[in-house]
Parts: structure tokens; C-alpha cells; sequence
């Protein structure tokens, strides 16, 4: 059997183009998203999709992994390593960390998620005022502007701690929301450079995904907590 590792989550071989890294995931991104599956085993899988493309999608970390692979431990002959397996957390380890990811993860990336969110209908009926004037238009932008250093800084605080699986539901939510706001301020972004309404729309659509996501993941975190 194959060890289980950022390829074989991915169902790429370890030779495989980063355009067919990127197909793989998009393929498995849509078969477990949380829209169409809602028990907690898509959930899992969603994170483990999420976590092996993070890695694979950088050709820095891509070689890196691939160094720790060449390095992993022989097999024995039922193709099971022969290095000692963790033990799992013990039920006071396990609240530790979870604790942990939700100080340092969660409350940190929903507060910034808040911030990008909640000012963007009252930044429209601003600009909606004169959408082609110069200092009305400054000011979306200047929005826009803080909005993608706070997504930076989001994204930075999200991948900084690995999820524990009890949370596995709540993280993957919060990887879709980051992932809507990203292509959101994209489409804002291309709406003040071309005045086509269509980016406008679109970007509004992108941005409430993003908040029901966000909602769900709250949702989620107060059955778990």
C-alpha cells in the first residue's frame, strides 16, 4: 500500500505538473466542499485537500517535501513504516490544542474577516453616489487596499498553526471564506479600472459567499466548543 502522504491525498503522482496539482485539487475542492457535504468525513478530507495543496502549490515547499519523502523511513514488508507512530493527544493535550488554535487561529483570522466584510456595503452606497468620481474612487480603492493586508495577514495567521480534527469542519470553512474574499477584492479591484458594474456585482456576490461561510464556521465552533 502507498504511504499516505501530500501526493496521495491529492491523487497525483509525485512527478505530476503543477497544472496537474492545481486540476487535482480544483476537482476535489468542488467533490467535498462544504455546500454539497455536511457530514464530518468530507469535512476531514477537505482539510487534508487544503493542507496537502498548500504545500504542493509552492515549488519551494513542493522540494522541501519531497526531501522529507526521500528521507522517510523504510517500509516494512505490509508497507507500513517501521519509524514509531505518534501517540495521540491525551484528552488534556487535546483541549490544550485546541485551545491553542482557537486563540492564536480563530479569533485572530474572524476578527480580520469582520474588518473586510462589514464595511463593504457602505463603501458601495458611497461610491454609488458618483461611481466614476475621482476621490469617491480613491477612497474604494484605499478600501480595497486595506483589505487585501488584512487578508494577507489572515491567510499568514491561518496556515501559521495546524487545525486540530475536532475543528477540522470550522477550519475548512474559514480556508473557503479567505479563499471568496481573496477573488472578491480581485473582482473590486477590476471594477475601478474599467467601470464595468459586472466586476462590481460580482465581487459583492463573492464577498456574502464569504460571510455565510464565515457564519457557518461560527456555527460549527459553538457545537465543537
Amino acid at each position: 500500500m502507498a504511504h499516505s502522504n501530500h501526493y496521495t491525498t491529492l491523487d497525483v503522482s509525485p512527478a505530476a505538473s503543477q497544472a496537474e496539482i492545481k486540476d487535482a485539487y480544483r476537482r476535489l475542492a468542488k467533490q467535498y466542499h462544504p455546500d454539497s457535504n455536511h457530514d464530518i468525513a468530507s469535512h476531514d478530507r477537505i482539510a487534508q485537500v487544503n493542507a496537502a495543496y498548500e504545500v504542493l502549490r509552492d515549488p519551494h515547499r513542493r522540494r522541501s517535501y519531497d526531501q522529507q519523502l526521500r528521507g522517510r523511513a523504510p517500509s516494512s514488508p505490509r508497507g507500513r513504516s517501521t519509524a514509531p507512530n505518534p501517540q495521540r493527544p491525551s484528552g488534556r493535550e487535546a483541549d490544550e490544542l485546541l485551545y491553542q488554535w482557537l486563540q492564536r487561529v480563530y479569533s485572530p483570522v474572524n476578527r480580520l474577516l469582520q474588518q473586510i466584510l462589514r464595511p463593504l456595503q457602505d463603501q458601495i452606497d458611497e461610491l454609488a453616489a458618483d461611481p466614476f468620481d475621482d476621490e469617491l474612487l480613491e477612497g474604494f480603492q484605499a478600501y480595497l487596499d486595506d483589505c487585501r493586508d488584512l487578508l494577507n495577514r489572515a491567510q499568514a495567521i491561518f496556515r501559521s498553526l495546524p487545525n486540530p480534527a475536532s475543528v477540522a469542519a470550522v477550519a475548512a470553512n474559514l480556508y473557503y471564506c479567505l479563499n471568496q474574499v481573496g477573488d472578491g477584492i480581485d473582482e473590486l479591484e477590476r471594477f475601478t479600472t474599467s467601470y464595468d458594474e459586472h466586476y462590481l456585482h460580482t465581487g459583492q456576490e463573492l464577498f456574502r459567499i464569504a460571510s455565510g461561510l464565515r457564519r457557518e464556521a461560527q456555527t460549527v465552533m459553538k457545537r465543537v466548543a
